[in-house]
């Protein structure tokens, strides 16, 4: 760190497994990034302070106090201090302005925690806890009002935002029913670790247009192995295409042909759910996670600590 520059706030994203912090100066750019395995399901209320503290100590300011912007899984119910879910319709520029504060031992730390989301209507409940800091990260950096958001991962959120609003969202398990039936289920026999475009985009096509085969087209996964001799890497690809198919599917009535999905998630991610978008006729643009984690608590920083940015 450039020990001439000081330190103005953090930026923290706490979530469930780790914790990422980047020290902000004035103009709110990065001039050091530091990361831990300590995330929430690691810790209990009261050690928020001092794994924080333990990590920062030489970005702490001689006199003052120190801004620390935090969203994610530090505001779940089991984290630091919970910070309700907001309900949906909810403008993203406000988000700040429902932050909460936990008290401190040390007076130097003056630490907001930032909302999630939720879905109360009866049929379509759900929640979302980071997922729209990022989301606001995207519409500032790609300087949008309206848009269609796909952040893919163990469970993908769908979300559209309509005039900095979002408007509504759900949530499907398709990364994590990868995870059980390739590595828990009987298909695990028929899984070698590799991988076939052409086999991935022919199953996403056969879900899509029929999702209600997938139960029995899954089992197609093992039986191909049984009485054929498939290209390594097929079945690999054959899952995850039949599950992303399907939950595509299931998006019909927010898909347009016109506008893109703006994927926010890992490379990996946003390469298999932009190559199943495109091979059906539909645009996708991809975003890195971490950036629009990122951008994201600059723009929430901002709002809070009252210092503008470009």
């Amino acid at each position: 760190m450039n020990k001439s520059v000081s330190v103005r706030w953090l930026a923290v994203d706490w979530g469930t497994s780790n914790l990422r912090l980047w020290a902000m100066d004035e103009w709110h750019q990065v001039i050091d990034h530091k990361s831990s395995d300590q995330g929430m399901s690691t810790l209990t209320s009261d050690q928020y302070e001092k794994v924080l503290l333990s990590l920062i100590s030489d970005w702490l300011p001689a006199t003052g106090t120190l801004p620390v912007v935090i969203c994610g899984m530090a505001g779940a119910r089991q984290g630091w201090l919970e910070a309700p879910y907001r309900p949906t319709p909810t403008p993203l520029t406000k988000l700040a302005q429902a932050a909460v504060e936990p008290s401190v031992l040390d007076t130097r730390l003056k630490v907001s925690i930032l909302p999630g989301l939720c879905q109360m209507e009866l049929d379509s409940q759900d929640v979302m806890r980071g997922e729209e800091t990022q989301i606001l990260g995207a519409m500032q950096q790609q300087k949008l009002s309206s848009g269609l958001f796909c952040l893919p991962g163990t469970h993908s959120k769908w979300v559209v935002v309509e005039h900095d609003q979002v408007r509504n969202f759900s949530t499907s398990m398709t990364g994590e029913l990868f995870q059980l039936l390739s590595h828990q289920s009987v298909l695990r026999f028929s899984m070698t670790g590799k991988w076939s475009d052409q086999a991935f985009v022919s199953a996403v096509s056969e879900t899509y247009e029929a999702p209600a085969q997938l139960m029995a087209r899954l089992f197609s996964v093992r039986s191909r192995t049984l009485l054929s001799e498939p290209e390594t890497g097929e079945m690999d690809a054959r899952l995850s295409g039949l599950l992303i198919g399907a939950e595509l599917s299931g998006q019909r009535h927010i898909l347009q042909k016109n506008e893109p999905v703006y994927l926010i998630g890992s490379d990996f991610h946003n390469h298999l759910y932009q190559q199943a978008l495109v091979s059906l006729g539909f645009s996708a643009t991809a975003l890195d996670s971490e950036q629009m984690t990122l951008a994201g608590l600059r723009a929430a920083g901002a709002s809070l600590i009252g210092v503008s940015y470009d």
